[in-house]
């Protein structure tokens, strides 16, 4: 099973490369799939590519879910 995630640019990079943040976590990227991605804007990242811009209330919503599908984990691993 493949899983693509919603991750924050934070910097762009020569060679259409960025920077971005994943939970606090930073990774370089690569941004050759997708165009006008700037700094703030979200992608939808799937081994190492972004592959679409999302808007930002999308990308914090499905932020949330697996957030809350995460800490249900957790808690049924746990009992």
């Amino acid at each position: 099973m493949c899983l693509a995630i919603p991750a924050l640019v934070t910097e762009l990079l020569p060679d259409d490369m960025a920077r971005v943040s994943l939970d606090g976590v930073e990774k370089v990227i690569s941004l050759a799939l997708v165009a006008d991605v700037a700094p703030g804007d979200y992608v939808v990242l799937h081994v190492g590519y972004a592959l679409t811009r999302l808007d930002a209330a999308e990308a914090e919503r499905t932020l949330a879910l697996l957030d809350e599908a995460a800490a249900a984990h957790f808690a049924a691993t746990a009992a």
